[in-house]
């Protein structure tokens, strides 16, 4: 079924002779957050677009990334102090990415020389800005690593080399685990082809991600009308706190 799809990609998409384009699709271009919702995997496929065989040397590497909304964010350090552990330091990242994925065909290393990984800001690290770091704090490095380290361990960031299949330097596919603690907005998927290194394509689409139904609505009403969404808020809490009430009541008596 995918190599149909391609296929079609393929034929759709003119090329200019020598050259190596990416054809790209996804499994699924909207996801919707529901109240049972716990995650979902993005299947990542495409096809390199070309009017002449591949060209001999460095064989072609292909690096795919996942980038959700960027925010800014504040890092703390904590230290202990007369027995009780306190701020000691903060930093002030001007934007990280709520949910960031790299896939590659093998080693960053490998695959992506570091020029090219500044310039398309493709690993984690260059995705970060500390643009508005505090002047006192001598390791600002160490926060961006902290930030990373701690959103590793929930999933958020991923570091995936050697997950995408690349076949006879023309067909490759990926998957990308979404955890289920997404932040809505735009999801971003960037897919270069490389050859010793060096960029010679790349592709962009994006992915929706938005809550829908019941959720949607209770969202809106917290940030649209905060004092009504306070109210249902108690109104609920009451109703469900006699409710229990009259249950247990009912079976004593």
């Amino acid at each position: 079924m995918f190599r149909i799809l391609l296929a079609a990609l393929l034929l759709a998409l003119p090329a200019k002779a020598g050259d190596e384009q990416v054809v790209a699709g996804l499994s699924q271009n909207r996801i919707a957050i529901t109240a049972n919702f716990d995650g979902s995997e993005i299947l990542i496929f495409g096809a390199v677009k070309r009017n002449s065989p591949p060209p001999k040397g460095a064989p072609m590497e292909v690096v795919i990334t996942v980038a959700g909304p960027s925010q800014p964010v504040t890092v703390r350090r904590k230290d202990k102090r007369l027995g009780i552990w306190v701020n000691v330091d903060a930093v002030e990242l001007d934007s990280a990415p709520s949910f960031y994925a790299v896939a590659t065909t093998g080693p960053m290393e490998k695959v992506l020389n570091p020029e090219e990984d500044r310039k398309y800001r493709i690993s984690i690290r260059h995705e970060i800005s500390a643009a508005a770091a505090d002047a006192e704090v001598p390791d600002v490095d160490a926060f961006t690593e902290a930030l990373i380290r701690i959103r590793t361990e929930k999933g958020l960031y991923q570091l995936k080399p050697g997950s995408v299949q690349l076949s006879e330097e023309t067909l490759f596919r990926t998957s990308i685990k979404l955890p289920s603690n997404l932040t809505e907005g735009e999801y971003t998927t960037r897919i270069f082809l490389t050859r010793d290194g060096q960029v010679i394509d790349e592709y962009e689409t994006s992915i929706d991600v938005s809550k829908v139904g019941l959720e949607r609505w209770l969202f809106k009403l917290s940030r649209e009308k905060p004092l009504y969404y306070g109210l249902l808020s108690l109104f609920i809490a009451i109703v469900a706190g006699w409710g229990a009430s009259a249950f247990f009541n009912y079976f004593r008596s």
